[in-house]
Formats: C-alpha cells, structure tokens, sequence
C-alpha cells in the first residue's frame, strides 16, 4: 500500500453518516463519495479512494446500521479507476496490488450480512460501476448521464469484479455487449432505462427526489415490504454466445485488441460461479495489460477525447461569439435535412431551410418531421419536446426568409463555382454581422470568399456523416476569417455538443486528405494488379473499425473519386487519380456485399500485372500516412500532432488502442523510417524507453 500511495491521486473521500429512515427501529449508513470538487472532475479510486470507503465500511459496519448505502456527490456516482495513476505503477506487482485491493474492498460490500445498496444518482462507469455491482441492491436514477464498462476501450478489461458480477446478473449476451461490444463502438454508453431494462439496476426513480425515494425504497426492501426478484440466468447458452463473440471479433479486430480477448477469457470464467478464482483472474489479466502499448495508446486516446477535445487549440477568446438566434441552412438534402435536426434540438432556435424548388424543400423538411416522429415512437423525445422542433423548423424557396437569420450554413453541390454563387446571392440579404458556414469537405475557404464584400465572416464548418452520431467538426479558418466569426463558430460547436478542432485552409483539411491518401494508397495497388480482396484485407492487423473498401463504400465512390481529383490538382506527386475508381463510381454497384468483394464490380476493373501482398499494402498506407502527416504539420494545418489523432479517432473512428494514428506510427517505426522523426515524444502514447 506505501508503495501504491506514491501516486498522484486527487483522493475521492467517502463520508460517512447516519440517516433516520422512517419505518425503521434504528438508522441507515450512506456512505457518498466526493472527490471535494464539482462534476467536472469525477469521483475516481486509487489507493487513497480505496483506503477511505475501506475505513467507512467499517465504522459502518460498527454502528450497526438498518442497512448500508453508497452514493455520489451531486451528478456523480463515481467513474471507476483513477487511470491517470496507472502509467506510475512501477512494476507488475503493483498492478496486482492495486487490482487485489480493489477486490477486498468491495468484496465488503457483497459478503456484508447487513444489506448494501448503491443509490446510483449519476455517471457510473468502470470501477463506479463495478462498486455497485458489488452491493445487493441498486437504485437509479433517471438522470445518470453515462453508464458503463469501458475499460477495453482504452486496452484494459474490468478489473474489478465486472467480468465476474455482471454476466450473472444479467445473462451472458448481454453482459458481452455491455463489456466488449459497446466499448469498440466509439464507447457507447447506456441511457439509464436501458440499463434498468438490462437488470443492471432494481428499480428507476426519478432525479429531482432520487435520494429520498432510494432511501425510501431500501427501507421497503428491509422491512420485507419490497421484494425484489432478477430473471435466472441461462447458463446454457454461455459458451455459444461467447464463441459468436469471439468469431465476430477476428472477424472485426483479426486480434488487434488484446484486451477484447482477455474480457472474452475472464467471461468464460464467470459461468461456474467462483467468485474468488475469476477476480484472481481479472488481477492477472489486469496486471499483464498495465504494460501493454495499447493501454498506453488508449490512455493517450482518452486524454484527447476528455481534456483536449474540451479546449480546442488555437481558439479564440469565447466572449467574441455572437448570440446566435435564428439559423439559415441553404439545402434540403439528406445532411442540410440532418444539419436542419440538429440545429433545431441542440440550439433551440428557428431553423428555414431553401432549395430550389418546393418538392425539394418539403422532402427536407419531410425528413425533419420524421426523425422527429421516430424519436418519440422509440422513447427518445417526449411529445412537448417534438411540438417544439415542428414548430422551429421550416422550409422555403425563398432566400429572403435568411434576412434576420445569424448563422448561415450551405450544404450544397461541393463544387466551387456553386458554393460561391450561393454566398454572392446570400450576401445581398443577410446581415453584414451573420456568420456564413460552409460545410464543405475539400475546397478553400478563401477561395469560396474572395469575391464576397465581407469575406471576414466566412468559416468551414465541416460535418461528418452521419451528423448525428460522429462528433467531430473541423472549423476552417479561411485567411481572411476574423477571430468573432471563428468565436462565434466555436460557440455553435459547443452548442451542438460537436469536439472541434481549429484547421488551417488547406485541401480537403485534416480526416479527408488522410483518408484520400490512404485508400488512395490501397486503390493504387488495385490498379497494379492487387486483388480486390488483398487489398481489402491488407489492413486487418491494425484492427479497424472497416475495411477499406467498406469505408469507400462508405464515403460514396464518386465522393472519393471528387475529393482525390480536388487533391490531385493541389498536389499532384502525392495524390493520383485512379480510373478504377472512376468506373466503379460510373457503375454505381456496391462495392462489397456483406463485407465480401462483389465480383461485379471486380470485372470493371482494368489493372495491371504487378500485384503486391498484402504486407506491402499495408507498410505502403502506413508510409504514406507518416509522410502525410509530417507535411501537414510542416504545414500548419493544426497546431500539434495530438490534433491529428483526435480528427482521426472523432472523425473516422480509429480506434483508442492505436492512439489515433501518430502512436501506432511512432511504435512500429514508421514515422521514424519514412519521416526521420517521431511525431510524439517517446512515453507520451507508449512504453517509456
């Protein structure tokens, strides 16, 4: 334990009182952790956060209390382990301890013979979560922001006792997704009625009066007034689901993440109900990933998506933004439709789409409604809420309807001469103070402004597809862009609950030009004569969250084939222009067919006779990568290369076990071979030397 207590711990506290509860003979023990600051920095256990629940267990314990309930500060139950403090541990038996110590002391918890129970009033993740497995009760309340088990995200697995607890609570397919499957998803959380339906909690109670009424429950649930009855758990169809699971994670990974696969392992542990031998397997599995390089990767990962994502570099003082009350989108296309959503429900403002004709205009606005209707007919949105956004979004053909509006976006054609048409019309209608945003994917801000009056307030406000679920948005600063237009536009970022990144005006900007150099990388090994299923496959090792020929199929064939001609003409030794591609696009069949190549599409192509392996594939994507990210930082296209890795894990979803990119890059020696550097200090995303 002295050992352990060297880390820099923020200690979370657990205070502990007594609480009269009407209807029993004597008072309860509510344990609440508080770390002493406010929910923007959570309660987390490291040593010293263990060592305080330890020591009010036991004075619980002493008082002999009607029975034992652990809380959180306000918005918080507690977020798990304190992560920061594990790239200090100095050794694998420091890895052991901190995982058996957390074992002991919520083992406390479940072996108790006076009832314990958690009154979840807020986030609950990881080791938050795992504590109140451990208590043989739970409340929830409906207002709990996250909830989940998230550790193989970052390359860990739950390490105390949630391999173990959850699966036999409620059943093996569902605890699989819960700890493998929800965290490959860009670390999918679950709402509090889903995981009251799970079984993960007793009862839902409503946030205003949570701890009353959990209060209120428990005593019911002690004096025998309240039973509580969990469905069995079948046992039978354990080995099944976890050999699907293990099946669909080669499938998906082909073993990149170590920790999915020791989740996997432990998993099967818990099926005979040794409770002892499977939290002994969590502290060695625990212990052997502490080291690994993905858990370096997938702390770095974490700190980028928590902190920096959070504080935007290069962005200027908030108090510049403008008030932003009325919203004009020029389109009612599929993403001006899902621009028009998004407005409407985060800014709470009027939003009037313009298209050129009424048919296109009401399919837009069609759209809008319903998203709407499917919201509320899923349990998303109540019906108040849905009348609001009826009310706010509208359609018309007329570009007058933008007079009053403030921020301006365009979702059009992506072709230049369009755009700029758009913003000559526009101008001599809106305001000179209105923000004009243009979600363009490739083309040069300055260039779509030059001709314009104020060419001051226009910004690239680039969206990725499907707005709703990605959260990245790349906010282009064109040269002549001023600092209360890219205030105002950070605002509305945040505002839409969007992860921006400051970029500089240049091609296709940071995701695009990345992903056009990649596949165009792999699609000019097609054109050698590589097969299709070669290439597709070549990237497998890295454990992507798709193929590449799926992320084509993805983007649109003829996006790609536009996007790259765009890069092509900027820089034209690095990007080529494939007439593969072209003829697949020309075609319009799908590239691949439940993630198989689609022999169609493999008789329009005209390739050479030089085909590669797949080795050479992938170290040819990989170098050009490196090369392209060295260029973009020589560049200034962002301010550091830990912004490089945030677009490509918000933006395209790479995983946290690889960091982004610039980590993985650095640790097989790429970036060093092809480059002559590294892009990130040596420890920073990795394994001190």
């Amino acid at each position: 334990m002295s050992a352990l207590a060297a880390t820099n711990e923020v200690v979370t506290k657990a205070l502990l009182r007594q609480v009269n509860v009407p209807g029993l003979d004597r008072p309860a023990a509510l344990i609440t952790l508080d770390n002493g600051f406010d929910h923007t920095k959570p309660n987390t256990f490291g040593p010293g956060g263990l060592a305080s629940l330890d020591e009010a267990i036991t004075a619980a314990l002493a008082a002999d209390p009607a029975f034992i309930a652990v809380t959180g500060k306000p918005y918080i139950f507690c977020v798990g382990a304190d992560i920061v403090g594990l790239p200090q541990l100095a050794d694998r038996a420091q890895a052991l301890e901190i995982g058996r110590l957390g074992h002991r002391v919520f083992a406390r918890l479940k072996d108790s013979t006076v009832p314990t129970f958690a009154f979840v009033n807020g986030a609950a993740m990881g080791g938050g979560l795992e504590l109140a497995l451990h208590c043989h009760y739970r409340t929830l309340s409906g207002g709990a922001a996250a909830l989940a088990l998230p550790e193989v995200s970052l390359g860990l697995v739950p390490g105390w006792g949630g391999t173990q607890l959850l699966p036999n609570l409620i059943g093996i397919p569902a605890a699989t997704q819960v700890i493998i499957q929800n965290p490959l998803m860009q670390n999918k959380m679950l709402k509090p009625k889903q995981a009251a339906e799970l079984g993960i909690a007793d009862i839902l109670l409503e946030p205003a009066d949570f701890l009353e009424r959990s209060l209120e429950w428990a005593a019911g649930v002690v004096r025998g007034q309240v039973t509580v009855t969990r469905p069995e758990v079948d046992k039978d169809m354990w080995a099944g689901v976890l050999y699907f699971a293990r099946e669909t994670l080669n499938q998906r990974l082909h073993g990149a993440v170590p920790a999915a696969y020791k989740a996997l392992d432990l998993l099967e542990t818990a099926k005979d109900g040794d409770f002892a031998a499977g939290t002994a397997a969590e502290d060695e599995a625990l212990a052997d990933l502490v080291f690994s390089e993905e858990l370096r990767s997938g702390l770095y990962a974490f700190d980028l998506v928590q902190r920096r994502a959070k504080r935007p570099a290069g962005a200027p003082d908030k108090g510049l933004a403008r008030t932003i009350t009325k919203v004009g989108i020029v389109g009612a296309g599929l993403m001006a439709s899902q621009l028009a959503l998004l407005f409407a429900r985060r800014l709470q403002v009027p939003v009037v789409m313009s298209d050129l004709d009424q048919s296109r205009v009401d399919k837009g606005v069609g759209y809008v409604h319903t998203q709407i209707e499917k919201a509320v007919t899923k349990g998303r949105m109540d019906k108040n809420t849905a009348a609001k956004l009826y009310g706010l979004v509208s359609g018309t053909v007329d570009k007058s309807a933008f007079a009053d509006a403030d921020f301006i976006i365009e979702a059009v054609f992506e072709d230049l001469g369009v755009k700029k048409q758009v913003w000559a019309e526009l101008e001599k209608i809106v305001s000179p103070e209105a923000v004009l945003a243009t979600n363009t994917s490739s083309l040069s801000i300055t260039e779509m402004a030059a001709e314009l009056e104020h060419p001051e307030r226009v910004v690239g406000f680039h969206f990725f597809n499907p707005v709703a679920v990605l959260p990245l948005l790349e906010i282009v600063r064109g040269e002549r862009t001023d600092d209360v237009t890219l205030a105002t536009a950070f605002a509305v970022g945040k505002q839409l609950k969007k992860s921006s990144v400051l970029v500089k005006d240049a091609p296709a900007f940071v995701v695009n030009r990345l992903l056009t150099r990649f596949l165009g990388t792999v699609f000019a090994a097609v054109d050698q004569g590589t097969p299709l299923d070669v290439a597709n496959s070549a990237l497998d090792p890295l454990g992507l969250p798709m193929r590449p020929l799926a992320l084509l199929q993805l983007v649109g064939p003829a996006v790609a084939y536009h996007v790259g001609g765009t890069l092509h003409a900027a820089y034209p030794d690095r990007f080529g222009v494939s007439e593969n591609l072209k003829r697949i696009a020309d075609s319009g069949q799908p590239i691949v067919v439940d993630d198989q190549v689609n022999d169609e599409v493999a008789k329009l192509l005209v390739v050479g006779d030089q085909p590669l392996t797949a080795e050479q594939v992938r170290q040819n994507a990989l170098d050009a990568l490196a090369q392209e990210i060295r260029l973009m930082l020589d560049e200034g296209v962002v301010a550091e290369a830990q912004d490089i890795d945030l677009c490509m894990i918000l933006g395209a979803g790479w995983p946290f076990h690889l960091g982004g990119v610039t980590p993985y890059l650095d640790r097989t020696g790429t970036s060093e071979r092809v480059t002559g550097q590294r892009f990130l200090p040596r420890g920073a995303a990795s394994l001190p030397a």
